[in-house]
């Protein structure tokens, strides 16, 4: 980014390689904070009509208050509002209201900040991180030294909160392997290292996903508009492959996101390597593609998503990507799984692989979430592999093994228990957590974990649609294969899709494109594991029903406990 600072909507991002600030007094002083008071203003006047009407008293404009608001603020950085020559200390507890609701207000807002690891023009320090806690110490004892001032006494209560940024990261240049035609991402910043503050709670435009990938007609790389350093790369580790994500500046948060759902890559990843996949995430190029194409000769997998207010919630980046990863791992002949994960240790010393399948709110998660309240005094620990998207394969010795590609969930605050959320609140991301279908995410499994081979001790499509109760296990192939085939479920609205629907294979994502390529690896796998006597079934979720079955969820979880006690 060639800026000092830039803001767009109500996210603003800061470059302390160009600009960085060291003492208070020159906050005041930067073109960021004039423009912070543009925005103010204007929010004021909405929001709070007699504060705004008290600045524009004399019929001023908007500059004329900025002007003389920043003259107040930078002299209450060393007097009291009686000493300070100016109408608007005259009246000083409508200025301390200001100075409350303009903190208040910059607080509102998705706040980043990047530093470039070598960046001849400005502040050029390895040490991010604690150039951004310099930072947002600064911008708090700013707001402390103004505030007490001007309401004339010394606060007794101090809270360290966010003042400064919600998240910094440190932007590297990789020397990478771009192939032909791939020239305008070189040169494009690499996210090396990123702080979080977390709990971080963002507020995207939109809180659900209503889009359908497609093919697209050409590669997509011929839309790319790279303007003028407007972007950023996230590497990725998905599963065993590398996936650059490419995020123009609008979507930073999206970006930001990714570190509780994906493993970063280092630069010993990306260096002199091609990757297996590219996302350009909020390309303007006018249009409304969520498409993907295969470089066949390159065996690159690319995938475009135009920008637009809609894909302002973090479901399009999560889902792009792992539409990414299922292409790759049908046409390596993997079958990817959507469904969840988990080994159970139970303090007996017994261990069971328990995989499940099922698209969006069929209950997965949640079957999973009752089972360990049920049993939190015999499990000893448990092992999430994945929380959405999987795979399994056929391994060299010819047993059926799993893998997942997330080290976190992305998943509905309404399908937690309680205590979830907030026992690991510290280091989670929240999504609109005042709104229907808001969401977290949350830190789950180590990369190492993740892309282990995991032995599968039971396979369970998840049926939240179906009035019974507990767990049935099929007792042939055929009739097992058709139930996972048709993916029936009962949409809970956090898609497009209400009421009884079916998915091919429960996965939109890859599978469903790719129909048949996936049925000849169903048929291998699905084979695999009634030869193995892996017990294949339907746990029944019941959340489709009114009431949610009245409990019957944790019947479900009885009969879970039941098989990993008893193994039946």
């Amino acid at each position: 980014m060639k800026e000092a600072y830039y803001f767009h909507d109500d996210t603003v991002i800061m470059n302390y390689s160009k600009k960085y600030i060291t003492y208070k007094r020159d906050i005041i002083e930067t073109d960021l904070f004039d423009e912070f008071l543009d925005h103010f203003l204007e929010h004021l006047k909405a929001t709070h009509y007699d504060l705004y009407n008290f600045l524009a008293e004399g019929g001023k404009d908007n500059e004329l208050i900025k002007k003389e608001l920043k003259f107040v603020l930078t002299s209450l950085l060393v007097e009291s509002p009686e000493r300070i020559n100016d109408p608007y200390t005259e009246r000083p507890e409508e200025i301390a209201a200001i100075i409350e609701a303009g903190y208040q207000y910059w607080r509102s807002l998705q706040r980043y900040s990047i530093l470039y690891t070598t960046n001849s023009e400005g502040f050029a320090d390895r040490n991010f991180i604690n150039a951004d806690v310099s930072e947002n110490d600064i911008v708090l004892q700013l707001y402390r030294d103004v505030s007490q001032r001007a309401q004339g006494y010394e606060n007794g209560v101090f809270r360290q909160l966010q003042a400064g940024t919600n998240a910094s990261m440190l932007l590297s240049y990789y020397e990478w392997e771009a192939p032909k035609g791939y020239a305008a991402l070189i040169g494009i910043p690499f996210i090396n290292k990123i702080l979080l503050r977390t709990p971080l709670i963002l507020h995207p435009k939109f809180n659900k996903r209503t889009n359908t990938y497609q093919d697209a007609p050409y590669n997509p790389m011929a839309d790319f508009i790279r303007g003028d350093q407007e972007w950023i790369c996230y590497p990725a580790k998905v599963g065993s492959m590398l996936i650059y994500a490419y995020f123009h500046r609008d979507f930073i948060s999206s970006a930001v996101a990714m570190a509780n759902l994906f493993e970063l890559a280092g630069r010993e990843d990306a260096i002199c390597r091609k990757p297996d996949a590219i996302m350009l995430f909020g390309n303007p190029d006018g249009r409304k593609d969520t498409t993907f194409w295969h470089d066949a000769e390159n065996d690159i997998w690319i995938g475009k998503i135009s920008a637009a207010p809609e894909i302002d919630y973090f479901g399009y980046t999560k889902k792009t990507i792992l539409t990414l990863h299922n292409l790759a791992m049908i046409q390596k002949g993997w079958l990817p799984i959507h469904g969840a994960m988990v080994n159970i240790y139970l303090k007996d010393g017994t261990k069971k692989g328990l995989m499940f399948m099922g698209d969006s709110g069929a209950g997965k998660s949640e079957t999973l979430e009752a089972l360990s309240n049920l049993a939190s005094d015999l499990i000893d620990h448990q092992e999430v592999v994945f929380d959405d998207m999987g795979t399994l394969h056929i391994d060299e010795n010819g047993e059926v093994r799993a893998q997942g590609t997330e080290v976190g969930a992305f998943v509905r605050l309404d399908d937690l228990d309680k205590g979830t959320a907030y026992r690991d609140m510290d280091r989670s991301i929240f999504f609109n957590p005042e709104k229907a279908n808001a969401r977290v995410v949350l830190p789950a499994a180590p990369y190492k974990v993740v892309t282990a081979n995991h032995k599968v001790d039971v396979f369970l499509y998840a049926n939240n649609y179906t009035d019974k109760r507990g767990m049935h296990f099929f007792s042939t192939l055929e009739e097992a294969k058709p139930v996972f085939v048709e993916g029936k479920r009962f949409a809970l609205g956090t898609t497009q899709e209400k009421g009884l629907s079916t998915t091919f294979f429960a996965n939109p994502f890859g599978p469903m494109q790719r129909q048949k390529e996936t049925s000849d690896i169903i048929d291998r796998v699905f084979t695999a594991l009634f030869e193995q006597n892996i017990p294949v079934g339907e746990v029944y979720t019941c959340l489709g029903l009114p009431n949610k079955g009245d409990h019957g969820i944790d019947k479900a979880a009885e009969a879970l406990l039941d098989f990993v006690k008893n193994g039946k």
